[in-house]
């Protein structure tokens, strides 16, 4: 895996990433040593492909919500996306305590879905807009802002998948992972058919700079392995 990050272009990279290959760059040994401590969302982000491959396996906090979504008939009702969440993320998350980096809750300090609760709890007694909490809270490259993020926005318009993305776009700073994620959980739910055509046309899969399809392929051969 090392040799692939150190191996070709990568598009997107964050922060955790390219001090990895900085690392790797200047020798240190071994591999797992060139990491360092993060809590970015690349990982959230990406984690969804995994839905396909093990649906009944992961202990993934939001690959479980996606496998739960992907099996249902209709839309939950709002508390139960928020629940289900943090039900498994208290199962899988140790006590490590975390600081938000700014925002109204910049002085809280506990372990993570201790804060989930608080803010997302605040949130809702409140009545805050989508804007609003995600303004309160910040909504960077960060798990103590992502995760809220994509909650808060799942909680109000996981029903209308249209308008979640476009929330996601809109009201949040780390717009484009956030609506990935966002994107990810309507698509689970609702299906590709409740997208807006115009979003999906011309959309070129790419990995890599040229390999037009890629991502496309790899969905097919997931769904076949899966559902054969």
């Amino acid at each position: 895996m090392a040799k692939k990050f150190t191996g070709h272009q990568i598009f997107g990279i964050g922060s955790a990433v390219r001090q990895f290959l900085a690392n790797r760059a200047d020798g240190v040994m071994p591999w797992y040593r060139c990491g360092v401590e993060s809590a970015g969302n690349g990982a959230l982000m990406r984690v969804a492909p995994i839905v396909l491959l093990h649906p009944a396996g992961t202990s993934v906090a939001l690959a479980d919500l996606l496998a739960r979504l992907l099996r249902m008939p209709d839309p939950p009702a709002p508390d139960w996306i928020i629940a289900t969440f943090l039900n498994t993320v208290r199962q899988v998350c140790t006590d490590q305590r975390y600081q938000p980096r700014r925002g109204r809750f910049a002085d809280w300090e506990g372990p993570f879905p201790d804060y989930l609760d608080h803010v997302l709890g605040e949130a809702r007694q409140h009545g805050c807009s989508t804007r609003d909490a995600c303004d309160a809270w910040c909504s960077g490259a960060y798990l103590l802002e992502t995760v809220p993020s994509v909650l808060c926005i799942l909680t109000k318009h996981a029903h209308d998948p249209e308008e979640a993305i476009i929330r996601a776009v809109n009201d949040t700073d780390d717009n484009d992972t956030v609506a990935a994620i966002v994107g990810a959980a309507v698509d689970a739910l609702h299906g590709d058919a409740a997208l807006p055509t115009r979003w999906r046309s011309g959309l070129l899969g790419r990995t890599q700079a040229t390999d037009n399809g890629q991502v496309f392929r790899l969905v097919e051969a997931a769904v076949r392995r899966e559902w054969g």
